[in-house]
């Protein structure tokens, strides 16, 4: 079976990188832009960081600023209608995983209009052409949806979020720049950095993983593992290494997968409104308990990688401090501990438990599951 890497055109790293947003619109000799953001983006002034730059150099634009913290069909048709509005031919996300999972959404349906309703892009859709060039700048360090062939939008009526896998949705360029991160409360950068950490774990256990993305998501461990509490206190260093570790992940997710921690996850953000980040960060630890004997020797060097000495270790025993590391990183950094604590409601867990079945990353997890052994970890949570 032939082993498939897909990655973005072009990437940019490092303080300052933004610049280069207004050299490749000029070099792609795109006419107009659409720039999608979210409300608070252009509220705190982060979103002009990159107008500022276009409008220097004369770029003409168009903002949608709308998406919601989980994107939802309404906001990608809205999306979709502000960019043919504006005649735009090229599109720079600002933003988390939202604008960007918005901005792939739109780019998709602009350029194949078959899939206009927004629900037939679920899984992998059979779509023919690479959608609109999108120009990806992250603001936080967690998604690595800059490099990813994945995005996730809320269907609102039916309390849902579903998985689009296409390769055609890439952004062409990453411009992965840790000054657009600086503003970053405390909260959410630990949550986004903790979705950097289920991106790099579920990965490197998944079942299609192989070694030329482990190599990346172990890396992406030993880098968040040093790097997420530092950027928490807003140090600049780990910003940047967070930055470039949450990328590193999802070079190595993108193309193999994840598992139920994301597919127990989903619902939650489609039934409460949880922040992505923090639904993963709770469950975490609960799934790779379940998980272990499925995982051969592989928490032997999580836990290596999050700086734990094995030296010794009984297969058990470094089991156990590879999900204690990510326990006390989480605890760390202000992640709460259960599910009650972030509002989930005991009565949906069956529903819940359902939907993460359903889910299409649950089939990628190393052990199999059900909907009772998943209630089950969602109750343990709980």
């Amino acid at each position: 079976m032939a082993n498939r890497m897909i990655l973005n055109e072009t990437s940019y790293f490092g303080a300052g990188a933004i610049a280069e947003v207004v050299n490749e619109i000029n070099k792609r000799a795109f006419k107009k832009t659409l720039v999608v953001t979210d409300p608070d983006l252009l509220k705190f002034g982060v979103t002009q960081k990159v107008t500022d730059l276009m409008d220097k150099a004369s770029q003409p634009y168009e903002v949608y600023s709308k998406v919601k913290a989980n994107p939802t069909i309404a906001n990608v048709n809205e999306g979709v209608a502000c960019f043919k509005n504006a005649g735009a031919d090229s599109i720079v996300a600002v933003g988390g995983g939202s604008a960007m999972d918005t901005a792939k959404a739109i780019g998709i349906i602009a350029n194949n209009p078959e899939f206009a309703d927004v629900v037939s892009l679920e899984g992998v859709a059979d779509t023919k052409n690479p959608c609109v060039p999108i120009i990806a700048v992250p603001t936080t360090a967690g998604t690595a949806a800059e490099v990813t062939i994945n995005y996730v939008i809320t269907d609102e009526d039916k309390k849902r979020k579903f998985v689009c896998v296409d390769p055609h949705d890439i952004p062409v360029v990453a411009v992965v720049d840790s000054d657009m991160m600086s503003s970053m409360p405390k909260g959410l950068t630990a949550s986004t950095g903790m979705d950097a950490l289920t991106h790099a774990i579920e990965g490197y256990t998944t079942l299609a993983a192989w070694e030329l993305t482990d190599a990346l998501h172990l890396k992406a461990i030993e880098i968040i593992g040093r790097s997420l509490r530092a950027a928490c206190d807003n140090d600049p260093k780990g910003r940047e290494d967070m930055a470039l570790g949450q990328y590193v992940a999802g070079m190595g997710f993108s193309n193999v997968g994840l598992g139920v921690v994301h597919g127990m996850a989903h619902p939650l953000g489609a039934f409460y409104d949880t922040p992505h980040g923090i639904a993963n960060a709770v469950l975490l630890p609960y799934v790779m308990e379940y998980n272990a004997e499925y995982t051969g020797d592989k928490f032997k060097y999580i836990a290596e990688a999050m700086g734990v000495d094995t030296n010794g270790m009984s297969q058990e025993e470094y089991r156990a401090a590879a999900v204690n590391a990510v326990k006390q990183l989480s605890k760390d950094v202000g992640i709460p501990e259960k599910l009650h604590e972030i509002g989930v409601k005991e009565e949906d867990l069956q529903a819940l438990s359902e939907s993460a079945f359903a889910d299409v990353c649950t089939g990628g997890n190393p052990r199999p599951c059900t909907v009772e052994s998943i209630l089950e970890i969602y109750k343990k949570a709980f």
